[in-house]
Order: C-alpha cells, then structure tokens, then sequence
C-alpha cells in the first residue's frame, strides 16, 4: 500500500496541530503579563549558584545596598562572556557598565613616557607626556566595583597598554568615589581578573583584601592616597609636581587612618611619621660618609620631628656605632641580604640589604639616602612625593641612592621573592627595583645630582654644578677616600668621569664643620694612604694631561694614621 504524502495529513493530524500552535501563543501572551518577584541578594543566590567566586566579599562588605560594577578592558573571550552572565544573573541589585576609552596609540613605546633626559630647566617649553586616552569620568560617576582585566602585555612589566589599564581604573575609582555633597569619599572596590596581575606601584599589596592566584584580586584601595598618586604625570616624560603645589593645601600630612570627613575639614590634624635612612653592611669603609651625610642634612633645619634612621649590620662595630650616634643617626641593627646574581666578595654582594627599608613600617614615608650622598639644602619637602619617586639615571631608569618610599611588609616580602628569579640589568639593588617599580615619579636631578662629567667622546667635561643643588652624589672614589687636596678620581684615566674639584671641596666644607670627635672617624689609614700614593705614582708615569698627581699633598691626616 502506497504511504500517504506529508500534504495530505488526516484531520485528526490538523487538530492536533491547531490545538499546539493555539497553546504556544496563549503562553507567549499570558506569561509576560505574570507579575514578577523582585529578587534579594539572599534568593538571587539562591536561584543562581554562578555568581562571581570574589562576589561575597564584595557583598559583606557593600551588603545589600545597590551595587554597580564598571567593567574595564573586558572582551569578548569566554572567559569574559561567563563573567557577563554570572553579573547578569544578580540583576537588578547588580547593574554592570562597560568603561569605554580609546586604547593608547600602538606605537607609542616605553621609552616615550620615560625618557633619559627631559628639559627640566624649561629651555625650549615646559615637557609635556604623550597622551594616555582615558574615559569620560562623568558617565561613570555612581560606579563602586571596578572590575578590570590586566593585559599580560609584551611579556615584560614595561607596556604601556598595561599602564594604561592600570591608569583607568585607578582614577574609575578615585572618580566615582568622591562624593561632592558630602565632600568626602565612598569607598569604592576593585576586583582584577585573570592570571596577569596589577601593578604594584598603584595597587598596594596592603590594600589586598582577598588572593585567589590565577584567578583574581581584590582591593579595597586607600582613595586618598590613590588620589594623590594619580596626580603624578603618566610618566617620568615630566617632572613630578609636590602634593602642597597641586592644590595649595599640604594633603600628603593628612592622617590616614581618619575618616573621609574629617580629612577634608583637618588635612594636618597630626605630623606624619618620617624619616631619613640610610644603610651600612659588610665594612666601615662608608662610616665617614654617613657621618658627613648625617651633619648636612642636620646643618639645614630638618623638622625636629623627622628621625634620622641608620641600619647597621654587625660589621659596624661599637667605636664605629658611637660616632654615628654622635653625628645625629639612631642605629637599628639588621641583617644583610644576599644577592644570589653576585660574585662573591663584589660589591653587589650584599646590596639587597636595603631592600630592608620596606620593613620600617613605624614610619609613613622614608626618604633614603646612599651613604656616599651630601645633602646642601633642605629636602623635607620631597616626603610630599608618593612613592617610588626618584632622579633619573639611564634609559627609562632611576637611580636608587635618593628614594621617597613608603614602608610596607608585603612589598618586602614581593620584592625578597623576586631577589630569586629576578636578574637585575646592573647586578644590584638599583636593577631589581627598576624591575619591581616601573612606573615610577620623577624627581629634578638636582635632588640627586650624579657626580659624572662626560662628553661624547668620554672625556671629562666641565659641567656647571647648578648653584640650587639639593642633593650630591659622589660616584668613583668618595673625597674622604682621598687628600683633601684634590679630587683623587683624577689619577687614573678611567675614573676622570668622576672627577670634580669644585664638587670634592663641598664635601671638606662640611668636614671642617665637623666637631673634631667626628673628624676622627674620617682618618686616613696608612693602607688607604700607600693606596693613593701607588695611584699618584702611575699618573705621573703615564703623564696625565690634567696635572694633579705634580700637586703636593699637605692634608694634615697623613699624619695621623689609625693604628
């Protein structure tokens, strides 16, 4: 028997159909008109197990007030669409946003947002950083989760998409936490998703509420202070301004751990926490140095509530440790720190010993000094600085002998982890943290003004010390390390960089204006005088052009050798 054709259904077939088509459009009619339930925090979790695994931390800490979330640099990889659905999923209590913003012109480089040389004198106009394109603050103003994503970038810590990321949700949270009728600031929260993580010169370890590795992080960011911080230009392509110059009012003083209100009415209820610190390992040799330092920054009325902090290991010895007491340092004993790059016995062999000033947390802000530093002006105004602030060295990098830096044990406890695998560029401190501190505010190079004269062609060139020098740093051999005579760089060719007459007399003038207890502590040994001799002796052989080894050395500590 031949089947019947599709086109020819029985009418047992047809009703059934009619029927179906009926009920579906009944139910596409009636079911928008059932009245919904309007859902709380409780049954929402309830109905939906996918929410956030960070979401409750945000939620104890909000609690069931109204929660909008502005999302930055979220795509479109399934990874970001589950992200989507789980937010949905808690509307109407979360309402998402996505931060819109151009990204950074893709072929603008590091080295653009941190040059080696700027005109900071203002020769040819003011310096001006490359633009970061960043939102429309006034669309996002009611935002208090910031979700973001951080681009793993380049491979390296120094990209600038990854800074600008970091960039937008920083200041997303500084926008849309002040509150300009109460004039102070809600607390906003910021969650980073993904295995790249946020940089640290902006998110503070201290501010990490919850780690889930791999996964996220989520901060609750001190907005005073993360407001200060965005004050700074995007890099070291312009001088960092003080705090008390932005808005006439020295907010850095503020006490942070009062409230909002009260800050706004009270930015100087109490003196902050300060110090100078320096740090002496492995020998005495620097001894007189951080005497000398010591008396300079003494010499240019300090505020008497600033400490002088001097961390000392056990190769300081007792005679040694009063005369520093004496010059004006309070001593606290550390132990050194191992460079394992470091050959042993060479310099850097232990310099990561000044990784140790992160665990200073009495204090709120530390300005470091290397020993081989003089101080001639007053510097208390650069504690307004956040930190990592500091002058410039080479490439995109600054030197690390003049640091503003904010104590914190979970950034010394980073930074100790990152002495294992990371290999630092100089073999020293200064390469490590260039390493962990990319991103980073610079300072005039008057405040640390490098002792190095060079031309083009490598030569010594006399280069004009600027009469308003806050700060000198003698690279090469240190003055006390030679006659007072003369800058005994000059007796060897490769050293003549670093020779400077001029700069070698400021450093005896604060000597002479030293007590003659503290003199003491500059001796010449007769080891380090035979020393000089022998290099006297090989710049007449050799004939150096510029004459100082015909000077007749009358420094009256020759005779006065240290048994």
């Amino acid at each position: 028997m031949a089947s019947k054709s599709p086109n020819h259904l029985s009418s047992k077939h047809k009703t059934f159909l009619i029927l179906l088509l009926f009920s579906l459009a009944l139910m596409l009619f009636v079911l928008p008109m059932k009245p919904k339930r309007v859902p709380t925090i409780t049954n929402i979790f309830q109905v939906d197990q996918r929410k956030p695994s960070w979401f409750d931390v945000i939620e104890k800490k909000i609690g069931s007030e109204r929660i909008k979330v502005g999302l930055v640099n979220i795509g479109h990889t399934r990874v970001d669409a589950c992200l989507y659905d789980q937010l949905d999923a808690l509307y109407p209590l979360v309402e998402t946003v996505l931060v819109d913003f151009d990204h950074v012109n893709e072929n603008l480089q590091w080295k653009d947002l941190f040059p080696e040389w700027i005109d900071e004198d203002e020769k040819w106009g003011y310096p001006k950083c490359p633009d970061l394109p960043m939102p429309t603050w006034e669309d996002y103003r009611d935002v208090n989760v910031v979700v973001a994503k951080v681009p793993c970038g380049n491979g390296t810590s120094w990209d600038v998409f990854r800074l600008q990321v970091n960039l937008v949700v920083a200041n997303l949270a500084v926008e849309s936490g002040w509150d300009m009728k109460l004039g102070a600031y809600e607390q906003v929260y910021v969650v980073f998703i993904g295995s790249c993580c946020p940089m640290v010169e902006i998110f503070r370890c201290d501010d990490l509420l919850l780690h889930q590795s791999g996964q996220h992080r989520v901060y609750k960011p001190d907005l005073w202070s993360l407001r200060q911080t965005m004050l700074m230009p995007v890099g070291s392509c312009q001088i960092a301004p003080a705090y008390a110059q932005t808005e006439g009012k020295e907010v850095w003083k503020a006490y942070r751990s009062q409230s909002p209100a009260t800050l706004k009415h009270n930015h100087t209820t109490r003196v902050p926490r300060l110090a100078y610190v320096t740090v002496l390992h492995s020998s005495e040799a620097y001894v007189c140095g951080a005497i000398a330092l010591a008396q300079s920054i003494l010499q240019h009325n300090i505020s008497y509530t600033t400490d002088l902090l001097l961390l000392a290991d056990y190769s300081i010895g007792p005679e040694s440790t009063k005369g520093l007491k004496a010059a004006g340092w309070k001593i606290k004993r550390i132990q050194r720190i191992k460079n394992p790059f470091a050959e042993k016995g060479s310099y850097n062999e232990w310099n990561y010993s000044k990784l140790r000033i992160w665990q200073l947390t009495m204090y709120e802000k530390i300005i470091y000094l290397d020993s081989d530093l003089l101080v001639l002006r007053n510097i208390d105004v650069f504690f307004s600085y956040p930190q990592l602030s500091a002058a410039p060295n080479d490439f995109s990098f600054f030197n690390s002998g003049l640091m503003v830096i904010e104590p914190s044990h979970c950034m010394f406890e980073e930074m100790l982890q990152k002495t294992l695998t990371v290999k630092p560029y100089n073999g020293g401190d200064q390469g490590l943290l260039n390493e962990v501190f990319t991103w980073w505010h610079r300072l005039p190079t008057k405040v640390n003004f490098l002792k190095s004269f060079q031309d083009k062609e490598g030569n010594n060139e006399e280069v004009e010390i600027p009469e308003d020098l806050y700060v000198m740093h003698y690279l090469g051999l240190k003055p006390w390390m030679c006659y007072r005579d003369y800058d005994c760089n000059w007796d060897m060719q490769i050293l003549h960089i670093f020779a400077s007459d001029l700069a070698h007399r400021m450093w005896w003038k604060v000597y002479d204006s030293m007590s003659e207890e503290l003199q003491g502590y500059c001796g010449l040994t007769q080891k380090m005088d035979e020393r000089i001799i022998q290099r006297r002796i090989r710049a007449k052989n050799a004939n150096l052009s510029d004459g100082h080894w015909k000077i007749e050395a009358k420094d009256p500590r020759r005779k006065h050798y240290e048994v």
